[in-house]
């Protein structure tokens, strides 16, 4: 038992140092566009207007004020659930009424259900004023409140037909295999996930967009000989409705192995012209080209297995329960139990190391960038950077200590001054860009 209060205070220490830590990034983040809001930094002043560089700086602003609401929220309702008590009473409620009425497993459903639907009302006004408010202050929001809706309740209904069956799985895995029950639960979580690769782009994305075929058919040969040069193959390409919902433009490659599709958000084929978004789809095939797409997944999978075997571990030490806030049941499974404070607690503890994977995402898209120069025009890919940057309202002049810490892409500035040493190695003529 001399765990629990080691347990306990490590957990609160890494809750209020990563809280502070945010605050301070935040903070940094917002003082940093306010203070270069007054003009556009050299390297751009002569592709991106005053007006739309204020405006991303205002909206980078209103996001990060409203952040920092969200992020107190958040800490306030992690405390509710674990040290001061919401899940210990949640599943002595559940437990009470529904074990002896409907069995272990049922009651071990309720609670992660229960928790989930908690949770996603808890987070509802922050959704909603983001979207209704920040968004729609920005131009970018196209969401109905039917649309919204409509949404919505498709989302609650696919999360119950896919998220209950593999809760299931797990808690009867978790119940029924023995010790070694996280290898077996991570095999199953492994082929989830892959499956799910699959059948997201046929089966789960067309119930909330619409996907045509792309029509313009000098542009589809264009892709097409693109695709063909770099020695990638897909099911399809496809037109995606991304308008009714967002001015926000973008595209990528979904599916696994033969199911893989190319998709183009409507608003992104009405901004960029068809050599940018050639330059945009060969930096996604410098994305599988260099394997990122294989190196994420395998990534994914060895720290699921690290987090299921740790989970393993936890799950039988009562001292775990106890350091949260919980009190263990004795003769029925806690293992419902067991996943929701190991879901709670371990993004207090990750976010310590979450600027690792940043700068990886990092080295990625440079990666990307250069090969998209080597197989289309370096300037079209850094015309079409600009022009999403401007479009999406994302700001010049980020905080650097910021970016180090929380961007998964390089600010504008580095990746046009990257391209540029780029594309002198390769006798492209791009513009000269400096950070």
């Amino acid at each position: 038992m001399q765990s629990a209060p080691v347990l306990t205070l490590a957990f609160s220490a890494a809750l209020v140092v990563s809280l502070a830590v945010k605050f301070w990034l935040a903070s940094r983040q917002m003082r940093h566009v306010a203070a270069h809001r007054g003009s556009v930094p050299a390297a751009f002043a002569q592709t991106i207007t005053l007006p739309a560089h204020q405006r991303a700086a205002d909206y980078t602003l209103a996001k990060g004020r409203f952040g920092l609401l969200g992020t107190a929220f958040g800490a306030a309702v992690l405390l509710g659930w674990t040290l001061l008590g919401g899940i210990d009473t949640l599943n002595l409620l559940l437990r009470e009424s529904l074990q002896q009425r409907f069995g272990n497993l049922t009651y071990q459903l309720a609670l992660l259900a229960t928790f989930a639907l908690i949770g996603g009302v808890l987070d509802l006004p922050f959704e909603l004023y983001t979207t209704f408010r920040i968004e729609q202050r920005f131009g970018f929001n196209r969401m109905t409140w039917k649309l919204y809706l409509a949404d919505t309740l498709k989302s609650i209904l696919v999360g119950a037909l896919i998220g209950l069956p593999i809760a299931a799985l797990m808690l009867w895995i978790m119940g029924t295999t023995g010790g070694l029950w996280w290898l077996w639960a991570w095999g199953a979580w492994m082929a989830f996930n892959l499956l799910i690769l699959v059948l997201y782009p046929t089966v789960i994305a067309p119930l909330f967009n619409k996907f045509e075929p792309l029509a313009d058919e000098s542009l589809k040969a264009r892709v097409q000989a693109l695709m063909a040069r770099c020695g990638f193959a897909a099911k399809g390409l496809f037109v995606m409705d991304g308008s009714r919902r967002s001015a926000h433009a973008n595209a990528y490659f979904t599916g696994f192995g033969a199911a893989k599709r190319v998709v183009f958000f409507d608003t992104l084929l009405s901004k960029l012209s068809p050599g940018e978004v050639e330059a945009v789809l060969a930096h996604e095939l410098g994305h599988f080209k260099h394997r990122h797409v294989i190196k994420r997944i395998a990534a994914m999978l060895a720290i699921g297995l690290a987090g299921f075997a740790l989970l393993g571990w936890l799950s039988t030490q009562v001292w775990f329960y106890l350091a949260l806030g919980v009190r263990p049941s004795l003769g029925v499974p806690n293992d419902a139990v067991a996943l929701v404070l190991f879901l709670l607690v371990t993004p207090v503890f990750a976010f310590f190391v979450s600027p690792l994977f940043a700068q990886l995402s990092r080295m990625h898209e440079f990666e990307a960038d250069a090969y998209a120069c080597r197989q289309a025009d370096g300037n079209d890919l850094a015309a079409a950077l600009l022009k999403l940057h401007e479009d999406n309202a994302a700001t010049l002049t980020p905080d650097p200590i910021y970016v180090r810490f929380y961007y998964s892409h390089p600010p504008a500035s580095e990746r046009l001054a990257a391209l540029s040493r780029t594309a002198r190695v390769q006798l492209c003529k791009l513009p000269e860009a400096t950070p």
